[in-house]
């Protein structure tokens, strides 16, 4: 009986002290460029929604002639033609400035997860730069790798690598 007293007031003790400790927030980076909605209102960086916008989408791939930007094997530099999509992918923004997009950057199956999902990111921040250096506002673009976890084709030779390394703008709300 002793023990099981002894046993039960230790129970509650360390549940009663585990009650009392508040963890401290995390660190949060500081935001060089608040984002902003749609009507101009800033927005929190946790407070973003991500509501794709298909016709949109449909709209300025009619316009731009893509959504898409390829890349070489383990590369992130734009060549030529990347560039002349994500200009007119520029110019659609510009003319809709009520729409936000998030640049997501793919990757091939080769490499490993952590590889891949900091190659994509460099390639997402590759295109968003350019659409930045286009006049687009930073605030309107978000930027998401995700690697080798999202493949727009299937297979495991160059034709399908090369349809996967890529960054995709996504219009959002």
């Amino acid at each position: 009986m002793r023990k099981s007293l002894i046993l039960g007031a230790a129970v509650i003790a360390l549940a009663a002290s585990g009650c009392a400790r508040k963890q401290a927030a995390p660190e949060t980076p500081p935001v060089t460029e608040q984002p902003t909605g749609p009507g101009g209102e800033a927005v929190a960086p946790g407070d973003v929604e991500l509501t794709e916008l298909p016709a949109q989408q449909a709209d300025l791939i009619a316009k731009a002639g893509s959504d898409t930007v390829y890349f070489g094997t383990d590369e992130y530099a734009l060549d030529a033609s990347a560039q002349a999509t994500l200009a007119a992918q520029a110019r659609w923004l510009l003319a809709n400035p009520n729409v936000r997009a998030s640049i997501e950057g793919h990757a091939d199956e080769r490499g490993t997860r952590e590889y891949n999902m900091a190659l994509g990111e460099r390639r997402a921040n590759a295109a968003r730069e350019y659409l930045v250096s286009q006049g687009v506002p930073a605030g309107r673009l978000l930027v998401t790798s995700w690697g080798k976890e999202r493949p727009v084709a299937a297979g495991s030779n160059e034709e399908a690598w090369a349809q996967n390394r890529r960054a995709v703008t996504v219009l959002v709300r």
